[in-house]
């Protein structure tokens, strides 16, 4: 800004000289016809007949009269050209202007990775040619990469998952991340790929994991998350310490949580997005218990025709419509996170052998059970069992039912889900449950 006002100050000085010299040299003969003996100023003829007879007499000097319309006609050409001089100069600031304002927002957008570049094994920040210019992610090297999970050891191994292993990656003392891989080369996988890319670096969500950069070695590919410190759910819930962790206020908070991450998808995510793979394992939760939304390598957008589209193979949280004929809608996301429910509060798998090829699935199990009050305190987790009020679990349940019912239209939305579980959560855990005194604990009724 400096070198634009160190340009345009000498212009803009040089045209206000030039102007005051056009005015004084213009006006510089109507000064000398003024400044004339009195004597002679009071003979000016007042008429052309007597300017005539004047002029013929001996021993009169001339004089040469000014009019002052004359004199308005050049004042007025030399403010013309003086204006026409500033507009230019004005026009070429606003020019410069531009262009530097351009520059900046380039530079800006150029910028927005640079939360990561503290790290010395982070090398060079892009935007990524899949996405629009708004956004921006890092491209890492295979060799950072491989130094960071020891050559992508085993005992790195955090999750793994239909799309491929996902593995702890230290990069120095205080920066760690995971990083999913994605080898050989399959129907789609580019494309699926992509598609995480492309969603993911639009979208800043508490409840959504975030992407930090990306990575392409050959046939692999590899997507870098934050990192989150409790895994997955389905690792709380189905892994060695089988829930122990999870009180009935934190399975409360993970499902407002996913709720909230799904909300954005459908409310606020434009275009709104499905996200198709909600299930167990692909929620995260960090420190703090905090849920996060993970693998969007097969969330399409609304607009997305379902005939074009690859089914999940997920079993168990699968939609009846979008299972039978692929007919996908945002309420198939609404019975994958029914199917979750089911989970946190019964603490058992969607589908229990699923080896067997008839085995029940958690819905078709609990169904009957969740619609009958004196049976339900019975097929709680007993990790959570007697720590809940009665009648927030009759809620959930109820809540949970909705979710899972066979067809979509009687499926309530996310949004109203959303509203009807925050109550049931204390405030401290992002609820508006107001806890004064210990819950009571529940007894299981007899059902006889």
């Amino acid at each position: 800004m400096m070198n634009l006002l160190g340009l345009l100050l000498p212009m803009w000085v040089s045209s206000a000289i030039l102007s005051t010299i056009i005015i004084d040299a213009r006006s510089e003969p109507a000064k000398s016809a003024i400044s004339e003996p009195a004597s002679v100023a009071q003979r000016e003829p007042t008429s052309q007949f007597s300017l005539k007879m004047e002029a013929e007499s001996p021993g009169v000097p001339k004089v040469r009269v000014m009019h002052h319309q004359d004199l308005n006609k050049r004042i007025l050409i030399a403010i013309i050209v003086a204006s026409i001089l500033l507009g230019g100069i004005l026009l070429f600031s606003i020019c410069c202007w531009i262009y530097r304002w351009k520059n900046s927002k380039n530079s800006n957008e150029k910028e927005a990775g640079k939360r990561m570049s503290q790290s010395p094994m982070m090398v060079r920040f892009n935007s990524l040619t899949m996405v629009d210019k708004k956004s921006a992610v890092a491209i890492f090297d295979y060799q950072s990469l491989e130094a960071a999970t020891n050559n992508f050891h085993e005992s790195n191994v955090i999750g793994e998952g239909s799309s491929g292993r996902i593995y702890k990656a230290r990069f120095d003392e205080k920066f760690l991340a995971a990083v999913k891989r994605i080898d050989g080369f399959r129907l789609g996988v580019e494309r699926e790929f992509e598609n995480e890319v492309n969603c993911l670096s639009k979208i800043r969500h508490q409840n959504i994991i975030e992407l930090l950069g990306y990575c392409i070695n050959g046939e692999s590919r590899f997507l870098v998350y934050e990192m989150v410190e409790k895994a997955s759910l389905e690792t709380q819930l189905h892994g060695s310490t089988r829930g122990s962790g999870l009180t009935w206020n934190l399975r409360m908070k993970i499902a407002v949580d996913v709720a909230r991450g799904l909300e954005y998808l459908h409310e606020h995510s434009n275009p709104p997005v499905v996200h198709r793979d909600i299930k167990s394992s692909n929620i995260l939760l960090d420190s703090n218990y905090n849920a996060k939304l993970s693998d969007f390598l097969l969330a399409v957008t609304s607009d997305t025709e379902s005939k074009n589209i690859r089914l999940s193979e997920t079993s168990g949280y699968l939609a009846p419509e979008y299972l039978a004929d692929g007919k996908l809608t945002d309420k198939s996301d609404v019975y994958a996170f029914g199917v979750v429910l089911l989970e946190l509060l019964m603490g058992r798998k969607p589908l229990e052998n699923d080896a067997l090829p008839q085995c029940q699935s958690i819905v078709s199990w609990a169904i009957p059970q969740l619609t009958d009050r004196s049976k339900l305190p019975n097929i709680v987790d007993p990790v959570i069992k007697n720590t809940m009020d009665l009648k927030h679990l009759y809620q959930v349940a109820a809540v949970a039912v909705l979710c899972v019912q066979p067809e979509p239209c009687y499926r309530p939305l996310i949004t109203d889900v959303l509203h009807s579980l925050i109550p049931l959560v204390p405030c401290e855990l992002g609820g508006s449950l107001r806890v004064t005194e210990p819950a009571k604990p529940v007894r299981p009724e007899s059902s006889s």
